[in-house]
């Protein structure tokens, strides 16, 4: 790997690190400042901070699968880091490298809660669409979820993601 790669990578860590950190501290002040409070407006009648403890997925569902949801992020996390050491060091993905990390963070930020409380705290609330309670890593990895399938459908071409395809003379001297 060469010295412009591994600059990238270390950046990527950093990034990483800093949205998990905005992740977890934004969670902190919810905790401190609205558990056990009435939900706060911002602005009424479409936005406001109310507390949750979500023991689920999106929407609620799957309640108390813990094991699951450890289980998949810990999957996403690997393909990430993967896809990650293997993409080029080309212009054309560096989009690619910010919504993966993004994702990453999202998911990083949300398993520490599994890890730590059981459950993962939710604040931000969109009133005026009764939209479900959310966080900071949910905006993360929704966001850049969509933006990371308009790249694929739009912007890369089929050959783009070739450094990902597995060497078949290589799979087949492995058998």
């Amino acid at each position: 790997m060469d010295k412009k790669k591994i600059k990238l990578l270390v950046f990527d860590l950093l990034f990483l690190s800093f949205l998990v950190f905005a992740d977890q501290f934004t969670k902190y002040i919810a905790v401190l400042k609205l558990k056990n409070q009435p939900a706060f407006s911002i602005i009424d009648g479409v936005l406001e901070f109310n507390y949750l403890e979500n023991r689920g997925a999106a929407f609620g569902m799957l309640q108390n699968q813990k094991i699951f949801f450890v289980f998949v992020a810990l999957i996403f996390l690997g393909v990430i880091a993967y896809v990650l050491i293997k993409v080029p060091y080309e212009k054309k993905y560096r989009r690619l490298h910010v919504l993966l990390i993004l994702i990453a963070g999202g998911a990083i930020g949300n398993l520490i809660d599994r890890l730590r409380l059981d459950y993962v705290v939710d604040f931000i609330y969109i009133v005026l669409i009764n939209f479900p309670i959310f966080n900071v890593a949910d905006i993360y990895v929704t966001l850049s979820t969509v933006l990371l399938v308009i790249q694929v459908l739009f912007v890369y071409k089929d050959n783009d993601f070739s450094f990902l395809s597995f060497n078949q003379k290589k799979f087949r001297e492995l058998k």
